[in-house]
């Protein structure tokens, strides 16, 4: 079983660690979840036509977030 991804995005205010896990999204081969430990951010992104999408999550949110997460669970797998 996959326990998860540590994974840190870059804030406007500083980091945000949260952990990143594989999940199932309808209609795309990728998908995860990420949830900071605060439980401020919540940010699901999925893998659409070679590029990485936010499908969901709490608002605001930065547009670079998806990409940087990816990178960093490829990096990790």
């Amino acid at each position: 079983m996959e326990t998860g991804y540590d994974v840190v995005l870059t804030g406007s205010d500083g980091p945000v660690e949260g952990v990143a896990k594989t999940i199932a999204a309808t209609g795309y081969a990728e998908a995860y979840e990420f949830k900071s430990v605060d439980d401020t951010i919540h940010l699901i992104i999925a893998k659409d036509n070679d590029q990485w999408i936010r499908v969901g999550g709490t608002d605001p949110y930065f547009t670079g977030w998806a990409d940087e997460l990816a990178e960093q669970i490829l990096i990790q797998r």
